[in-house]
């Protein structure tokens, strides 16, 4: 067991701010009525901005997480994001916890336990060829795609803020598996930071991601959105740590099994904890007319 101890408290200080920033940024997008300029409105709402700050504070954190551990160690990390945003949702949102939100909050913290001590994440490489990144990011980006897609032709505002929040979500994880790369060039020099298609393209997916996160807060709910921003994240991450960066688990043969039981009972979780927080919305009485 060789989990950097650095890595695994910056990821969670994420995690935590990630929890903040989104309370603050569902509330004040699901404020905005459809058909009004979506990012027009949200830049007048100083609640907006102090998500967005809280998004910073949260990427920084990410950042130094993953310059000092591997992208299988961070990333499943920041799904308790989910957990922190519970009694957040509950003080801010007007939201009551049940005992099923939490026994299934719960589930997901025990699972991701379990994925990191039994699956013993090791580190790759950061620097991978060009070549080894088109086939994977070309089957990422078509996924966004006919997720985007979809989400404009379904009526249903539960789905389309599904389908906005797993198209942010896959976006911002193609930008933190690029992210040690990008930080390494930045160490060496400049110039070749500035000129690799690497960092161009962390920018363009970050941002897009959050602006498509921004567009799943205002056609649903918290819950709708949130689980499925923070599942797609790391689920795409790690393939492409896999796929591209090298690395791989040092569970073995029979811990192998444990981990991709605990990877689908963190998804089995997040998605239960999605839908009893909307019961929960649900039976909350509606607010006096102003």
């Amino acid at each position: 067991m060789q989990l950097p101890v650095g890595a695994v408290i910056c990821a969670f200080i994420a995690a935590l701010l990630f929890a903040v920033s989104a309370v603050a940024q569902q509330r004040a997008a699901a404020a905005v009525p459809e058909g009004e300029g979506l990012l027009r409105t949200l830049v007048r709402n100083p609640r907006w901005w102090a998500g967005i700050i809280g998004d910073g504070g949260g990427f920084a954190f990410q950042v130094a997480a993953l310059a000092l551990g591997s992208v299988l160690v961070v990333q499943p990390i920041l799904v308790t994001s989910l957990v922190f945003a519970l009694p957040l949702a509950q003080r801010f949102g007007a939201v009551r916890v049940t005992p099923l939100m939490w026994a299934n909050a719960f589930a997901l913290t025990a699972a991701l336990a379990v994925f990191l001590i039994v699956g013993d994440p090791a580190e790759g490489v950061s620097d991978a060829p060009t070549r080894q990144w088109a086939g994977p990011l070309g089957v990422i980006l078509g996924l966004v795609v006919a997720a985007v897609i979809a989400a404009r032709v379904v009526q249903a505002a539960a789905w389309q803020s599904l389908l906005y929040g797993t198209a942010g979500g896959t976006l911002v994880g193609v930008s933190a598996a690029l992210t040690a790369h990008v930080t390494d060039l930045f160490e060496h020099s400049l110039a070749s930071a500035v000129t690799s298609w690497q960092l161009y393209l962390l920018v363009a997916t970050g941002l897009a991601g959050v602006y498509l996160q921004q567009l799943g807060y205002q056609a649903g709910s918290l819950a709708a959105c949130l689980p499925a921003f923070t599942v797609a994240e790391p689920i795409v991450a790690a393939f492409l740590g896999f796929t591209v960066l090298e690395e791989r688990l040092r569970s073995g043969p029979l811990g192998t099994v444990f981990v991709i039981a605990a990877v689908a009972i963190m998804c089995v979780a997040a998605v239960a904890l999605s839908r009893a927080q909307a019961g929960a919305e649900s039976t909350m009485p509606a607010p006096p007319a102003q």
